[in-house]
């Protein structure tokens, strides 16, 4: 039998990162976040912060697009689980810059300017589709109930997103429905627990494999 080194997936690291360094070029979060950073007009959401001579200091917008948007791209529609990702995942700490903003936060920012953000998250898709930077690159749906017709014409890659604006925006629109959904179900069970069954359960009844 041969004798390999042991490998535990549930132990806890502490490890020196550099945040930068986790967004990779090439990676959609690495345009996310250079994108929303340095291309995109994002003063529409300022006017609704009143807290320039007095109060604490809110997330910036950015921070919490950048998470919004790389959650929803990864079939993720939950405050909670958003919440939980950016104190446990590696990628949503280096979008976040560390912070971890609660799930009520981010729960109330997605409630109060769905348009705005259905309008940046379009123009991150289009530019990198436009720009053929997303290679094949699929974007996530899984978990997210749509029309089968709707989840057919979206099996294609980034790079046929140009041609498809209005079904991109009708997309965008239900990612953020279902956001608002799944933030109104107070139920305990957590919806990553439930994601995570519903992806294994595909797995074992999947009937062929690739070779």
């Amino acid at each position: 039998m041969p004798n390999f080194i042991p490998t535990n997936y549930r132990q806890d690291l502490l490890l020196a990162l550099n945040i930068e360094d986790q967004l990779q070029p090439g990676t959609f979060e690495f345009a996310l976040h250079h994108l929303i950073e340095t291309k995109l007009d994002l003063s529409v959401f300022y006017p609704r912060y009143k807290n320039d001579d007095q109060g604490r200091p809110a997330y910036d917008p950015k921070v919490l697009l950048k998470i919004i948007l790389f959650a929803y791209s990864k079939g993720i529609t939950s405050s909670r689980e958003i919440d939980w990702c950016c104190r446990k995942n590696i990628t949503f700490k280096a979008l976040a810059c560390n912070a971890e903003p609660h799930f009520t936060t981010i729960a109330h920012f997605i409630s109060s300017r769905p348009s705005d953000i259905e309008v940046i998250f379009e123009q991150v898709l289009l530019v990198r589709g436009q720009q053929g930077l997303l290679g094949h690159e699929l974007f996530a749906i899984d978990g997210c109930k749509m029309a089968s017709d709707a989840a057919k014409t979206w099996s294609g890659t980034f790079k046929e997103l140009g041609e498809k604006r209005d079904k991109l925006k009708r997309l965008i629109k239900h990612h953020i429905k279902e956001h608002a959904r799944c933030d109104q179900n107070t139920e305990d069970e957590c919806e990553k627990e439930q994601r995570m069954a519903q992806t294994i359960e595909t797995l074992i009844t999947t009937r062929s494999m690739p070779s």
